[in-house]
């Protein structure tokens, strides 16, 4: 069977964090990934949940519900999961969680390599957005994903 060359990616990452008001962390980390990402896979889809719910800090329970559980199970089904974590996301530790569960590859930009959740759940740890760029363009990426074990279902 030939590889599939389009690639899914799932952009997790800190948006409101640890915030007690109805703001969030400051998100063109996303930019920079996403273009990463496109410069070294040319036909990559990239979801990204900000993107797709700017409002979603302002969404009714019933609603923030069904999109909450809708982006889990999206990170689990992608081919890779691609995770900014600055300082703790419970949202993103759980769709991490999930895509560890479903052997999808998790690469972790972040400094907290002794948190227990990005040590244990991440394939890749990078420091910082150059570590991941490079990563990235040196082929690494494309071989964790070529690597990882079929899923049995």
């Amino acid at each position: 069977m030939a590889k599939n060359t389009n690639r899914r990616f799932f952009l997790a990452g800190i948006i409101q964090g640890s915030i007690l008001t109805p703001d969030i962390h400051p998100q063109d980390y996303r930019e920079r990934i996403r273009s990463v990402l496109r410069d070294a896979f040319p036909d990559v889809e990239v979801y990204c949940p900000i993107e797709n719910h700017p409002e979603s800090l302002t969404y009714r329970d019933d609603y923030a519900i069904k999109v909450f559980f809708e982006h889990v199970q999206m990170a689990g089904e992608s081919e890779a999961l691609i995770a900014f974590l600055p300082e703790a996301s419970m949202g993103t530790a759980v769709e991490m969680w999930v895509a560890h569960e479903g052997a999808v590859p998790v690469v972790t930009i972040s400094p907290m390599k002794e948190n227990w959740t990005v040590r244990f759940l991440s394939d890749v740890i990078l420091p910082d957005m150059d570590a991941f760029e490079e990563y990235v363009h040196s082929g690494a990426l494309q071989r964790l994903i070529e690597n990882r074990p079929e899923s049995e279902g």
